[in-house]
């Protein structure tokens, strides 16, 4: 089976993105399972429930999030009532919503998706690791495949995961940085995941990850506080395509996508 994972979705240029890609890629590529990452898609930060209606009668099963995710008061609301938007696991144990989900692809088979944050120049969560590890038991009682969003600003701390991992999961998927790396591999041991470092963008490419540059290069010049708006030039669905063995849960092939949008 084919799993379509598709990089953070940034302010309304993400959401036409996704409006306007997911059904050809899911159609040409045969997709059977959708996950994006949808915690910058309410004006760059943060996710309300008319976004989040939107997005998955667009095609997504799932949305995951990260630290953005409690930008706006109402995804408390959000959470409690739509499993199919999840928040990173290790927060807080009473802190609303899950950090998985287990749902049904169009071919019938479970898909089990975890989120997590990074910690490394991010707030002190409980150790994404170990969390991952004590979820992934439980979800492994459901349902063989299994894809990580591990959303971190720091390369080693997911390529860390990723080999934490590997051989538990189908895929483990990089977020946040916005900018798609080219490191998409299935890791080298028999019971084979996927792995990416960032999955990219679904936004404006012509932007310093998504904001307007005029409006962030007099932050880095000045050091004067500025406000950030979401470009709107050179529109992309950015993500990437696991190919998942559906019995074994373990990873086939990966590829990356950019698919430009007018």
């Amino acid at each position: 089976m084919k799993i379509l994972m598709i990089g953070d979705v940034v302010g309304e240029p993400g959401r036409r993105a996704v409006r306007k890609g997911i059904a050809s890629l899911r159609k040409r590529e045969q997709i059977d399972f959708v996950i994006a990452n949808g915690e910058n898609s309410a004006g760059g930060s943060g996710i309300t429930a008319k976004i989040y209606n939107e997005l998955i009668s667009c095609g997504v099963d799932v949305l995951t999030s990260g630290d953005h995710i409690f930008k706006r008061k109402e995804i408390v609301e959000i959470l409690n009532f739509h499993e199919r938007l999840i928040r990173p696991a290790n927060y807080p144990d009473e802190v609303p919503g899950s950090g998985y989900v287990v749902a049904r692809a169009s071919n019938g088979e479970k898909v089990g998706v975890l989120n997590v944050n990074g910690r490394v120049f991010m707030e002190p969560l409980d150790c994404p690791f170990r969390k991952a590890q004590e979820l992934i038991q439980i979800i492994k009682k459901e349902t063989p495949i299994i894809i990580v969003d591990v959303h971190a600003e720091a390369t080693s701390e997911k390529v860390a995961m990723g080999w934490y991992l590997n051989g538990q999961v189908s895929a483990v998927l990089g977020t946040h940085t916005h900018v798609q790396t080219a490191d998409e591999r299935v890791l080298p041991e028999a019971d084979h995941t996927a792995y990416i470092t960032d999955v990219g963008m679904s936004g404006p490419i012509d932007s310093v990850i998504g904001r307007k540059v005029e409006q962030v290069l007099p932050r880095f010049l000045n050091h004067t506080p500025m406000r950030f708006e979401v470009a709107d030039k050179n529109v992309q669905l950015q993500g990437v395509i696991i190919q998942v063995d559906k019995d074994s849960g373990k990873a086939e092939a990966i590829k990356r996508v950019q698919e430009k949008i007018s």
